[in-house]
């Protein structure tokens, strides 16, 4: 079966949603699902997993790992302040501006900054703290970024976190509705980890208005998103809370004094190493080289460097995750050894069958590993079960190792287009 390009509903939600906000927020369904899944895979890839075996902070880690990244994976410029240029200009909000509003909007109660960016920032402006009303510290976060507008038609129910179809596991609760000001807002309640390997909740707004404005709500039932014990049963705030909290008109504000996307010239964009490609990137050449025949049944990635998605041929479903990586020429060696080969290119290709490394009962995973010349590398990964650490759900993964490796040698990845 040939790996061809080809066009269905998903890619247009894709191309209009995720081409900027579904890489930089992971869809609730297969996200919370596979929270942890994602991280762990795309960590032990990185350089020093790398050189450590060669198998294979985010500011915020959200649902699945994900959150904010500038468009197109380039750092947003800092705005100059009107002071400063003695210009007119769109008011800028502090760090400290963001996450007063977010103490400014919760409930009665006690709250603690860990962590907050303005406008002015590389990354786009969040804020997060320790939230206790009484009853047990909860983390609580507000992640703000715009979604383009201007590639056709804008509609928000199609940039907003969908809720995956049918019985995705990892999720209490799931609902997408659109509001009165024609916004779309999902609300969902989840966990942190798929397996319940302990009891962190993960329950979330996310909202995206016609105009573009982009709001995350994460919270938690413990102090931290990770590392930390449960402090009470449930997160603090309830679905119509989290919705009224992502809707409020004061992040949109905030929203729209983010400054726009530039391109960087060449004394300001310049780098000893390249950037790492954008999340949702990756997802839109994922699917744009999966096979047509295979339904997408649910998708995400972080910030940088990493995608998955859950196919189903009919056969049952079957994850399949992509990393990216610049510049790793100089652990070539470590990742390739004698049983990988080298193409007429210099591209060098390594394939892995065998047991899933973190696989439930009979889970499998296949893989193609490949460097080009550059340094650049691309690893795919199919497993015969929907979630990474569960039991198999097929016989074998949806993809042949004949596809993943067509997947992986593909020239779209060279590109930092579609």
């Amino acid at each position: 079966m040939p790996v061809d390009q080809h066009s269905d509903p998903f890619e247009e939600r894709l191309s209009a949603a995720l081409h900027e906000a579904g890489g930089t927020f992971d869809n609730p369904g297969g996200a919370l699902a596979a929270a942890g899944q994602a991280r762990g895979h795309r960590m032990r890839l990185r350089r020093r997993a790398a050189v450590a075996g060669g198998a294979a902070s985010l500011a915020l880690v959200g649902v699945g790992g994900a959150l904010l990244v500038p468009w197109g994976g380039t750092p947003a410029p800092k705005p100059s302040s009107v002071a400063a240029t003695g210009s007119a200009g769109p008011k800028t909000y502090s760090a400290d501006e963001v996450v007063r509003t977010l103490q400014q909007l919760l409930p009665k109660g006690k709250f603690t900054k860990s962590e907050a960016r303005g406008t002015g920032e590389d990354l786009p402006p969040l804020a997060v703290g320790v939230f206790d009303d009484g009853k047990g510290e909860a983390a609580v976060s507000v992640g703000l970024d715009r979604v383009p507008t201007d590639t056709g038609e804008f509609n928000p129910s199609t940039a907003v976190m969908p809720c995956a179809d049918g019985g995705q596991s990892g999720l209490d609760s799931c609902r997408t509705e659109l509001l009165p000001d024609g916004s779309a807002v999902t609300v969902y309640q989840g966990y942190e980890y798929p397996d319940r390997r302990e009891d962190t909740k993960a329950w979330g707004a996310d909202l995206v208005t016609p105009a573009g404005q982009h709001v995350s709500v994460i919270e938690w039932n413990a102090p931290a998103e990770k590392g930390k014990p449960v402090s009470r049963p449930e997160p603090p705030l309830t679905t119509a809370q989290l919705k009224t909290l992502a809707a409020a008109s004061k992040w949109r504000r905030i929203i729209d004094a983010i400054p726009k996307e530039k391109k960087p010239t060449a004394a300001t964009g310049s780098s000893t190493r390249p950037a790492e490609m954008a999340g949702w990137l990756i997802l839109r050449k994922l699917s744009l080289l999966l096979p047509s025949d295979l339904k997408r049944v649910s998708y995400g990635s972080q910030e940088t460097g990493y995608g998955y998605m859950v196919v189903d041929d009919g056969k049952g479903r079957s994850l399949v995750q992509v990393n990216v990586q610049p510049d790793m020429s100089d652990v070539a060696d470590q990742l390739y050894g004698s049983g990988s080969e080298t193409l007429a290119d210099g591209t060098r290709v390594a394939v892995q069958q065998g047991p899933a490394e973190k696989g439930g009962a009979g889970a499998v995973e296949w893989t193609v590993d490949t460097m080009r010349k550059s340094g650049l590398r691309v690893v795919i990964t199919a497993f015969n079960a929907a979630e990474q650490g569960k039991a198999a759900t097929r016989a074998k993964p949806a993809l042949t190792i004949e596809q993943l490796r067509a997947i992986a040698l593909s020239p779209r990845w060279l590109s930092d287009k579609d």
